[in-house]
């Protein structure tokens, strides 16, 4: 008898209670026709039987184990938020052999993390997001770096926005080299805030989801928020400010050094980017690649490395992020 139907024979359901018994939290658990459990049956090759509280879940042992711990943390999360997504649910799968979602501590790190903005409460998932954030509220300078989809810019600009909540800074400033320009901007139509909009749409659609679209513009008009390309920084010093510098690999070497030293008293820098996706000239060294190597060891900076293993995005995602590093590498040597 193949293994995995001596499984499906053998191995003990899980049965539990998710408690209290909310109609209105078990629905938002389940989802639209039910579409969270099935994918999680999809995904972690289970099935899953409902009866309000009631749950049972069939199938391997240790996938049923994994399905069950899943299925009572989205519940813990109904308390706060009234609709669970197919994102959060695709998370905690990627986290279930984490010890995030280790049944016998309660006190896990990403537990503990919660960033607060007016608008939503977020928590970092998984360990490399969880040690990105404390390293945020501990360091200065603070350098995310790794591939796309891993939270690296989201998280900064939820950090900015709770430390400008909280009165720990006066003002957030949101920064990006326009280098698919060259720093040159005059080819684009529109006035100069149409011509940086689209280099610096992801970080204004961070901050619609967190303080919304009228409190963003308002704060805007007032210069509290400020986003702006990088060429817009030389000869400022910042004091009390969260101050953000986006798509960092396509700085200059120079471009990066005179960010670094506009840093003024009470001011909290973090520069994200990938050094695997520099779009500068042929010749050109990466401003980051460079930071990396001089700054490593410095103290007071803090250096936190995403993989594809920390993609938060599609499942698709991270193995597409995969394909191509042993892509690149195979073909490298």
């Amino acid at each position: 008898m193949p293994r995995s139907e001596r499984n499906s024979l053998t191995d003990k359901p899980q049965q539990f209670y998710l408690e209290p018994a909310d109609a209105n939290r078990l629905a938002a658990l389940s989802g639209q026709f039910d579409e969270n459990l099935r994918l999680l049956e999809k995904r972690l090759q289970v099935h899953i039987s409902q009866h309000g509280n009631s749950f049972r879940v069939q199938g391997e042992s240790r996938r049923t184990q994994a399905a069950a711990e899943i299925i009572k943390h989205l519940y813990r999360e109904t308390e706060a938020n009234t609709e669970i997504s197919k994102e959060l649910v695709h998370l905690f799968i990627q986290e279930s052999g984490q010890e995030a979602l280790d049944p016998e501590d309660g006190d896990t790190p990403s537990e503990l993390v919660v960033i607060r903005t007016p608008r939503m409460h977020i928590r970092p998932r998984g360990k490399t997001q969880t040690q990105y954030v404390k390293t945020m509220a501990t360091h200065d300078i603070n350098f995310g770096i790794g591939p796309a989809g891993t939270g690296k810019t989201y998280l900064a600009v939820a950090c900015a926005v709770q430390a400008l909540q909280n009165e720990e800074v006066k003002r957030i400033l949101l920064v990006r080299p326009a280098v698919e320009a060259g720093e040159k901007l005059g080819f684009l139509p529109g006035d100069l805030s149409q011509k940086v909009d689209p280099y610096l749409r992801p970080l204004y659609d961070a901050l619609y989801e967190m303080l919304g679209f009228d409190q963003v513009t308002r704060l805007i008009e007032r210069n509290v928020i400020e986003i702006a390309p990088l060429a817009f920084m030389r000869g400022r010093t910042l004091n009390n400010a969260f101050i953000i510098l986006d798509e960092s690999q396509n700085t200059t070497r120079e471009q990066m050094k005179m960010f670094l030293t506009r840093i003024g008293f009470g001011s909290t820098a973090v520069i994200t980017g990938d050094v695997t996706q520099v779009d500068l000239p042929r010749g050109t060294q990466s401003g980051l690649i460079q930071a990396i190597q001089v700054l490593k060891g410095v103290k007071g900076i803090g250096f936190s490395q995403f993989t594809s293993k920390d993609v938060v995005r599609h499942p698709l995602v991270q193995r597409i992020v995969e394909a191509y590093d042993q892509y690149e590498e195979k073909h490298e040597h």
